[in-house]
């Protein structure tokens, strides 16, 4: 996870405060309509039964891992979670040097938990690059033909970038891939059928861009300017929609249009540096949550699912679900957890399945069923 920089960063030209988003977190109401990402660098984690358990127990059934965690593969074993596996970036340069390396990284680590365990993405790499992203190409079809082999051939294999793999992203219809290796992965994923993982932060972007950025448009709040596309004519009502185009763009233009892409990480920090408050938390990721449930940003009449350019069911997940006190970098790298570690409880309130028109969240109506 890292900076957005300052893509985007002239579309934001009015300075709003947001308001706070409303919503509840109340265990056994309905399913979550996002994923979560289940990070552990940090020191006072709760054991992989204990996490597992309480994804379950929050009704959270998309999770993401960033290696193979063999301990967290067992517990989810004949659960509903579905899992997005990640190799290690070190794997990465191993799994491309020869088809039988992949096939027996597939034989170790997937093999024998597929499919009682619901493996739905494998993920070549976090965030790769410099010379490492010269190894994606070839690590994906290698592990593309382990799994084929295996009988695991339903498994989709991806790699999950940030948002500097493009370049010129302002407007999004302007954007394009800033490297050649982009081109391959993305024509490759279209011959797959897998989609593009990428890691979405309005966050990183109204953090270098404070002064030129409207908060409330990158926090999903109500009242933010819309921000109109001059080439395409294409309104954004957020930056997070924006930014999802910006990709759809450049994988348009390398003949990969039908390629989804998967927003694999996406968050903002609740302490630790500039506008991370638990108010801006909680806006920010309850407006994703809302936005994938009912579409164009609006809690009065649900509007078309999906972004301008590409309407259609959105697939996201939060980082993270628990704060992680040994992450490196800026004190916010620390905050993103939608859980304190040691006890488990909410940094601040989120429905996870979405509130409902009006403010009246999916919480308050089942509460008032059992009242």
């Amino acid at each position: 996870m890292r900076g957005f920089g300052r893509v985007l960063a002239a579309t934001f030209l009015i300075a709003c405060v947001p308001t706070a988003a409303t919503g509840c977190m109340h265990p056994g109401v309905r399913s979550s309509v996002v994923g979560v990402c289940y990070g552990i660098i940090g020191s006072n984690v709760p054991s992989p039964h204990d996490v597992v358990r309480h994804y379950t127990n929050y009704n959270i059934f998309n999770m993401r891992v960033y290696s193979v965690e063999l301990p967290a593969l067992d517990v989810v074993r004949n659960t509903p979670v579905n899992l997005m596996v990640g190799t290690t970036n070190a794997d990465v340069t191993l799994l491309a040097a020869s088809a039988s390396n992949a096939a027996s990284w597939v034989q170790t680590n997937i093999k024998p938990y597929y499919p009682d365990v619901k493996i739905k993405y494998i993920v070549v790499g976090n965030e790769l690059t410099s010379d490492a992203t010269q190894h994606i190409l070839a690590a994906m079809r290698n592990l593309n033909d382990a799994l084929g082999a295996a009988g695991c051939g339903a498994i989709k294999v991806s790699t999950a970038v940030r948002m500097d793999v493009l370049t010129n992203s302002y407007p999004p219809s302007a954007a394009v891939f800033a490297q050649p290796y982009m081109t391959e992965v993305a024509q490759l994923l279209a011959t797959t059928g897998a989609p593009l993982l990428a890691n979405v932060y309005p966050y990183f972007a109204y953090q270098g861009n404070v002064e030129k950025i409207n908060l409330a448009y990158a926090t999903f709040q109500p009242g933010a300017p819309p921000v109109t596309d001059s080439r395409s004519g294409l309104v954004y009502t957020n930056l997070f929609n924006a930014m999802l185009d910006a990709i759809y763009t450049a994988l348009e233009k390398v003949g990969a249009s039908g390629v989804r892409v998967v927003v694999s990480e996406s968050g903002w920090p609740s302490s630790g540096g500039v506008a991370a408050t638990t108010e801006n938390a909680r806006a920010y990721n309850q407006g994703l949550v809302d936005h994938i449930a009912y579409g164009a940003g609006t809690f009065e009449k649900p509007g078309p699912y999906g972004t301008p350019k590409k309407p259609g069911k959105i697939e996201a997940y939060l980082y993270a679900i628990f704060n992680e006190n040994q992450k490196p970098g800026d004190e916010t790298e620390r905050n993103f957890g939608l859980f304190y570690p040691n006890n488990k409880l909410p940094v601040y309130p989120i429905n996870f399945a979405g509130t409902l028109p009006r403010n009246q969240t999916r919480c308050s109506i089942e509460a008032d069923k059992h009242n």
